[in-house]
């Protein structure tokens, strides 16, 4: 088998050590380093000394990112490999034998990389996977506020659709003073617009589910989640912000684009493009994308037998996000997505419809970004416009099963 590099590392990469076997044509040379910035910046120096043509590493946990940081930063070229695309030999399994078995793959150009953007997008992507997971914070947080007033007797929640919006956060504030609400406060409060005009519940429902029974303790509880629920929204405000000005402007441009398709917003968009770039030339078709974002179904036949079609693991921000935009999708009546949803979700389930939403999503924000087509929704009766004739027969066949007759018409 002919030698695709003569000079080569082969890497095993663990939280504090670092083993490198560096093939150097038929010799070889194994090293241990740690984990730290001046042992790995010394690894680095062994390499360029030897004249190392690429390094391969395992895509392990997030260990391998310091490391592929500093190889990058001085100049040595390196991929990163999905470790199930190169398992060792069974009954050969030590750190030693790894990084070999790696080397030898790397030499003879049987690894494939692993698609790793570049250091701003990388960056990117970690600005927006820590703002989703301060919103899920909130989330929790406003959860059990949720919980706190129900324990008090406090039905908030079915006065006010959002219990973090500006109404809810005044009439919380009043009841955490210990004070009541009567028709008379009400009525100052309704002046004042402490109480939003648009409330649907009536006056005397309204005074009777904000007045329960909250005990000292409670009230302090409750403090001290509203002041940091108030410092979440700050971060993410901040969070928000930064990453507004740390985008590029063709990234902008491509939030901006991916915002016509049914169901993604600013923030999602956000996701979208840190995720996945705005270059879609990396992947030759839509389904590379789809296959690289573990958003398509798998592909498992045996026997002439299709077996489960489980999506595999992909990019879990990527999916996380276009799933949760197939969530709302779904929710417009007149949108092809809708019509897509209630086809599959009648035979398939409603969990493999919403991926299967998300995929054609992604589908579309594909070609959106390669081709510079404009999103044209389908509409919800897309599904209606093929075999009209056929249609009207089976439900003529089941009317008739029913026992419904055509009338007949005299002439």
């Amino acid at each position: 088998m002919d030698k695709i590099y003569d000079k080569c590392c082969g890497i095993d990469v663990h939280k504090k050590l670092i083993v490198a076997c560096f093939r150097k044509g038929n010799k070889q040379e194994l090293r241990n380093f740690g984990a730290t910035t001046r042992e790995l910046l010394e690894m680095v120096d062994w390499l360029k000394e030897g004249g190392c043509e690429m390094v391969a590493m395992e895509s392990t946990a997030s260990y391998w990112k310091p490391l592929y940081n500093i190889l990058e930063s001085c100049e040595l070229n390196a991929i990163i490999v999905n470790a199930s695309h190169m398992k060792a030999v069974p009954g050969r399994k030590t750190d030693v034998k790894d990084a070999e078995w790696i080397a030898d793959l790397l030499a003879h150009g049987l690894l494939k990389a692993s698609y790793i953007p570049d250091k701003d997008q990388r960056e990117l992507r970690e600005l927006v996977c820590y703002r989703k997971s301060l919103v899920g914070e909130r989330t929790r947080e406003l959860n059990r506020l949720q919980k706190m007033l129900e324990g008090a007797n406090i039905k908030l929640s079915g006065t006010v659709s959002d219990i973090n919006c500006k109404s809810a956060r005044n009439i919380l504030e009043y009841l955490l003073t210990g004070e009541f609400i009567n028709e008379a406060k009400y009525d100052e409060m309704y002046e004042k617009k402490i109480i939003a005009h648009n409330l649907k519940a009536s006056k005397e429902q309204i005074i009777d589910d904000l007045n329960g029974f909250m005990t000292p303790l409670q009230r302090r509880m409750m403090k001290e989640l509203l002041s940091h629920l108030d410092e979440l929204n700050a971060h993410i405000k901040n969070l928000d912000d930064e990453i507004d000005h740390f985008m590029k402007p063709e990234e902008k441009q491509a939030v901006q684009v991916i915002q016509d398709v049914t169901g993604i917003g600013k923030t999602s968009a956000q996701a979208i493009i840190s995720v996945i770039g705005t270059d879609m030339g990396r992947f030759p078709t839509d389904g590379h994308l789809a296959a690289w974002a573990g958003i398509c179904p798998g592909d498992n036949e045996s026997a002439q037998k299709r077996k489960s079609g489980k999506i595999r693991k992909g990019n879990a921000l990527l999916r996380s996000t276009l799933v949760v935009c197939a969530h709302s999708a779904v929710r417009n009546k007149t949108s092809y997505f809708y019509a897509q949803f209630m086809r599959i979700s009648a035979h398939r389930g409603k969990k493999r419809a919403y991926v299967a939403v998300a995929h054609s999503i992604l589908i579309a924000i594909y070609h959106m970004l390669k081709d510079g087509v404009v999103f044209k929704d389908l509409g919800a009766d897309y599904y209606n416009r093929f075999n009209k004739e056929r249609k009207i027969n089976a439900y003529l066949k089941k009317l008739k099963a029913l026992g419904w007759e055509v009338p007949v018409v005299a002439v």
